[in-house]
Protein backbone atom coordinates (compact mmCIF):
# COMPACT_ATOMS: atom_id res chain seq x y z
CA UNK A 1 0.00 0.00 0.00
CA UNK A 2 1.12 3.28 -1.30
CA UNK A 3 0.53 7.21 0.47
CA UNK A 4 -1.73 7.23 -2.94
CA UNK A 5 -4.27 4.40 -1.72
CA UNK A 6 -2.78 1.47 -4.33
CA UNK A 7 0.18 -0.46 -5.26
CA UNK A 8 3.82 1.39 -6.39
CA UNK A 9 2.87 1.50 -10.06
CA UNK A 10 -0.96 2.80 -9.37
CA UNK A 11 1.47 5.59 -7.99
CA UNK A 12 3.75 6.04 -10.10
CA UNK A 13 0.80 6.25 -12.46
CA UNK A 14 -0.52 9.25 -10.30
CA UNK A 15 2.58 10.80 -9.80
CA UNK A 16 3.16 10.88 -13.70
CA UNK A 17 -0.20 11.76 -15.10
CA UNK A 18 -0.02 14.81 -12.02
CA UNK A 19 3.30 15.25 -13.59
CA UNK A 20 2.31 15.32 -17.48
CA UNK A 21 -0.79 17.36 -16.62
CA UNK A 22 1.47 20.12 -15.48
CA UNK A 23 3.69 20.07 -18.61
CA UNK A 24 0.66 20.43 -21.06
CA UNK A 25 -0.65 23.19 -19.12
CA UNK A 26 1.94 24.87 -19.02
CA UNK A 27 2.97 24.32 -22.54
CA UNK A 28 -0.73 25.30 -23.59
CA UNK A 29 -0.26 28.17 -21.94
CA UNK A 30 2.46 29.14 -23.95
CA UNK A 31 0.63 29.11 -26.89
CA UNK A 32 -0.82 32.06 -25.90
CA UNK A 33 2.00 34.13 -24.19
CA UNK A 34 4.36 33.51 -27.18
CA UNK A 35 2.28 32.59 -30.39
CA UNK A 36 4.98 33.90 -32.78
CA UNK A 37 7.30 30.66 -30.65
CA UNK A 38 5.06 28.64 -32.12
CA UNK A 39 3.56 29.55 -35.53
CA UNK A 40 7.08 28.61 -37.57
CA UNK A 41 6.39 25.26 -36.85
CA UNK A 42 2.87 25.22 -38.65
CA UNK A 43 2.86 23.83 -41.94
CA UNK A 44 1.51 26.60 -44.50
CA UNK A 45 -0.68 24.22 -45.90
CA UNK A 46 -2.87 24.38 -42.54
CA UNK A 47 -3.39 28.49 -42.98
CA UNK A 48 -3.59 30.40 -40.52
CA UNK A 49 -0.61 30.10 -37.99
CA UNK A 50 -1.61 31.93 -35.24
CA UNK A 51 -5.82 30.27 -35.44
CA UNK A 52 -3.62 26.19 -35.22
CA UNK A 53 -1.14 27.68 -32.20
CA UNK A 54 -4.09 28.82 -30.26
CA UNK A 55 -6.67 26.04 -30.88
CA UNK A 56 -3.70 23.18 -29.71
CA UNK A 57 -2.86 25.80 -26.67
CA UNK A 58 -6.38 25.15 -25.52
CA UNK A 59 -6.41 21.58 -25.90
CA UNK A 60 -3.14 20.84 -24.64
CA UNK A 61 -4.52 23.16 -21.39
CA UNK A 62 -7.69 20.85 -21.23
CA UNK A 63 -5.91 17.58 -21.74
CA UNK A 64 -3.40 18.63 -19.10
CA UNK A 65 -6.27 19.42 -16.63
CA UNK A 66 -7.88 16.10 -17.47
CA UNK A 67 -4.73 14.67 -16.71
CA UNK A 68 -4.85 15.66 -13.10
CA UNK A 69 -8.36 14.80 -12.10
CA UNK A 70 -8.31 11.74 -11.02
CA UNK A 71 -12.06 10.72 -12.81
CA UNK A 72 -11.03 11.81 -15.97
CA UNK A 73 -7.41 10.34 -16.29
CA UNK A 74 -7.99 7.35 -18.63
CA UNK A 75 -9.56 9.46 -21.25
CA UNK A 76 -6.87 11.88 -21.05
CA UNK A 77 -4.04 10.04 -20.87
CA UNK A 78 -5.80 8.35 -24.39
CA UNK A 79 -6.56 12.24 -25.47
CA UNK A 80 -3.44 13.35 -24.95
CA UNK A 81 -1.47 9.74 -26.90
CA UNK A 82 -3.96 11.10 -30.21
CA UNK A 83 -2.75 14.67 -29.29
CA UNK A 84 0.91 13.71 -29.58
CA UNK A 85 0.09 11.67 -32.77
CA UNK A 86 -1.51 14.47 -34.41
CA UNK A 87 0.94 17.24 -33.41
CA UNK A 88 3.69 15.26 -34.75
CA UNK A 89 3.60 16.87 -38.47
CA UNK A 90 4.44 20.06 -37.03
CA UNK A 91 7.90 18.64 -36.09
CA UNK A 92 8.57 16.55 -38.83
CA UNK A 93 7.95 20.17 -40.87
CA UNK A 94 10.21 21.33 -38.50
CA UNK A 95 12.84 18.74 -39.38
CA UNK A 96 12.15 18.07 -43.32
CA UNK A 97 12.40 21.64 -43.71
CA UNK A 98 14.73 22.88 -41.06
CA UNK A 99 12.21 25.28 -40.11
CA UNK A 100 13.86 27.71 -37.06
CA UNK A 101 11.16 28.42 -33.88
CA UNK A 102 9.95 31.89 -33.58
CA UNK A 103 13.39 32.70 -31.43
CA UNK A 104 15.75 31.89 -34.50
CA UNK A 105 16.81 28.60 -32.73
CA UNK A 106 16.62 25.22 -34.69
CA UNK A 107 17.03 21.37 -33.50
CA UNK A 108 19.99 19.12 -35.17
CA UNK A 109 19.43 16.23 -36.87
CA UNK A 110 20.96 14.52 -33.31
CA UNK A 111 17.97 16.76 -31.80
CA UNK A 112 15.37 15.88 -34.17
CA UNK A 113 15.58 11.87 -33.47
CA UNK A 114 15.85 12.56 -29.97
CA UNK A 115 12.23 14.86 -30.32
CA UNK A 116 10.83 11.85 -32.41
CA UNK A 117 11.94 8.93 -29.69
CA UNK A 118 10.59 11.41 -26.73
CA UNK A 119 6.84 11.84 -28.68
CA UNK A 120 6.62 8.41 -29.09
CA UNK A 121 7.84 7.83 -25.13
CA UNK A 122 5.33 10.00 -24.44
CA UNK A 123 2.59 8.31 -26.77
CA UNK A 124 3.80 5.08 -25.37
CA UNK A 125 3.30 6.81 -21.16
CA UNK A 126 0.05 8.66 -22.25
CA UNK A 127 -1.15 4.67 -23.28
CA UNK A 128 0.14 3.79 -20.12
CA UNK A 129 -2.17 6.49 -17.90
CA UNK A 130 -4.67 5.44 -20.17
CA UNK A 131 -4.72 2.14 -18.54
CA UNK A 132 -4.26 0.41 -22.26
CA UNK A 133 -1.49 -2.46 -22.04
CA UNK A 134 -1.00 -4.82 -25.45
CA UNK A 135 -3.59 -7.40 -23.87
CA UNK A 136 -6.00 -4.52 -24.64
CA UNK A 137 -7.06 -3.35 -28.26
CA UNK A 138 -8.44 0.22 -28.98
CA UNK A 139 -12.03 -1.07 -28.92
CA UNK A 140 -11.28 -1.78 -25.04
CA UNK A 141 -10.37 1.96 -24.33
CA UNK A 142 -13.81 3.03 -26.44
CA UNK A 143 -15.61 1.12 -23.97
CA UNK A 144 -13.66 2.88 -21.16
CA UNK A 145 -14.64 6.51 -22.90
CA UNK A 146 -18.81 5.11 -23.45
CA UNK A 147 -18.16 4.56 -19.85
CA UNK A 148 -17.25 7.28 -18.59
CA UNK A 149 -19.97 9.39 -20.57
CA UNK A 150 -22.44 7.73 -18.65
Amino acid sequence: MTAFGGNIFGALRTICSIAGGIFFINVGIMHFTDTSWFEPIVPPLLGSATFWVLVSGVVEIIIGLGLIIPKTRDISGFASAILLIILYPANLYMWIGDIELGDGASLSPTGHVLRLLFQIGGIMLSLWIAGWSRDKSIFDLTRQFIQFRK
